[in-house]
């Protein structure tokens, strides 16, 4: 879902929601924080007992509002107005799973303002709820011991761009009051995103904390860079000295994308990456591969020998890591999977074991994979939707082919539906108990 909110929108959409009188501040129904009336709370999105779910927003002067969501048959779902000026829309049942929803009022993209849980991917926001279940239970927050996520500016000489970078380093429970050394997991996001990306939309240290309070994963730390070679941080906190914060990616690190799924665009409106056409032939920027289209180097590219050169020597420094390969790990989704081929193919000795998520190979990679077998890789994961706009199958299967080619153990997962976030924390979920295991 595109979602830009700017000050023209809102504002048209205040004035489209405008409230009707209510009961007085403070009375019952009301809303009890001054400054006007209001009618009695809405409740959106309520989930029912039988996973359905109800929508509403209040618009008395709007004449047509839809309801968008990222479940199947979710987009310009027909709201209906009552006589209060309350739009309503019921949904569902909906499997279990995290999904994300927006408003359309008079064609006017909306948030849904009684919902406070919010997703951001680059400059696209939505709202989003849980409905519970096996799949989605790991995404949820529990009573259970926690980490911590740290916000982290460090140098990058390698990227001369954008040298001074911030990342996002997730430390488990206890790691604070112990004096153990940790593995590390370098988890990389799409086209579009950044650093925010993979604890934002990806759920990542909810999923840790529960996957590691269930001793289904080993304690470790999780490390989230920004992928964008000439981004110093996500936006959102103002002006950045140097960058432009409209900015979502890297044209340069497109090309990577470009390069291992055959130059195919992205699907417009794809949900989560590649929606901003990832893989345009000759998309490049200093410092970038600048190769899409499958004509260039797949294996270049300035963000995977940073991360290589840069991120983890700072992260061996400045945590208690485990600093070798067999406690080292890297995945990636969309564009971050190509940027963790690319790392493993041009530093076999640093990883012992990768994840690919929604992404591929059209090219014959079976040499560079076949230095990484000498070097020692333990485990190789590869996950993708069968559905996938972007990475067609055939690529995530040609990837597979290879593996299997030169001996390499493997996972191997085709799940449903598309280039999605939701199959990204499946991915995720999956990978993180195999790591560190042997």
């Amino acid at each position: 879902m595109k979602i830009k909110l700017g000050i023209i929108s809102i504002a048209v959409a205040m004035a489209l929601s405008a409230q009707q009188p209510g009961p007085p501040a403070g009375a019952a129904g009301g809303s009890g924080r001054g400054g006007g009336g209001r009618g009695p709370a809405l409740r959106s999105a309520e989930i029912l007992d039988d996973q359905r779910v109800t929508f509403r927003l209040r618009a008395p002067n709007a004449t047509e509002v839809t309801l968008n969501g990222d479940w199947p048959n979710g987009r310009g779902v027909q709201m209906t107005k009552d006589d209060t000026g309350t739009w309503s829309a019921t949904v569902g049942p909906l499997t279990p799973e995290l999904w994300a929803y927006t408003f359309s009022v008079n064609g006017v993209s909306l948030l849904d303002s009684t919902n406070a849980n919010i997703l951001r991917d680059g400059t696209r926001y939505s709202n989003f709820f849980i409905i519970d279940g096996p799949l989605s239970d790991t995404y949820k927050i529990k009573d259970v011991p926690h980490g911590n996520v740290n916000v982290v500016w460090y140098d990058s000489p390698t990227l001369t761009a954008a040298p001074n970078r911030r990342m996002y380093v997730y430390t488990p429970a206890g790691y604070d009051k112990s004096t153990e050394r940790y593995p590390v997991l370098y988890l990389l996001h799409g086209a579009g995103g950044d650093e925010d990306a993979w604890n934002n939309m990806g759920r990542a240290s909810v999923i840790m904390d529960n996957l590691i309070a269930a001793k289904k994963a080993k304690p470790m730390l999780v490390v989230m860079t920004n992928g964008n070679a000439n981004q110093k941080m996500a936006p959102g906190y103002g002006v950045i000295p140097g960058q432009n914060v409209g900015a979502t990616g890297n044209p340069g690190e497109v090309g990577v994308v470009g390069a291992f799924a055959g130059g195919r665009g992205g699907a417009p409106g794809a949900s989560g990456n590649g929606g901003r056409g990832a893989g345009a032939p000759g998309a490049g920027a200093p410092g970038g591969s600048g190769r899409g289209g499958g004509g260039g180097n797949p294996f270049g590219g300035a963000f995977p020998e940073s991360l290589v050169k840069d991120v983890i020597p700072y992260v061996d420094k400045n945590y208690r890591t485990i600093a070798n390969k067999d406690s080292r790990a890297i995945a990636g989704l969309s564009m971050g999977g190509g940027h963790t081929v690319a790392a493993t193919s041009a530093h076999p000795e640093s990883f012992s074991y990768v994840g690919v998520f929604s992404m591929g190979t059209a090219a014959d990679i079976s040499d560079k994979l076949t230095d990484l077998k000498k070097a020692g890789v333990k485990y190789y994961y590869v996950g993708h939707g069968k559905d996938d706009p972007v990475v067609k199958v055939a690529q995530g299967q040609n990837l597979a082919a290879q593996l299997e080619k030169v001996g390499i153990n493997y996972h191997y997962t085709e799940s449903t539906g598309g280039h999605t976030w939701s199959n990204w924390r499946i991915y995720l979920n999956e990978l993180a108990p195999s790591l560190f295991q042997k």
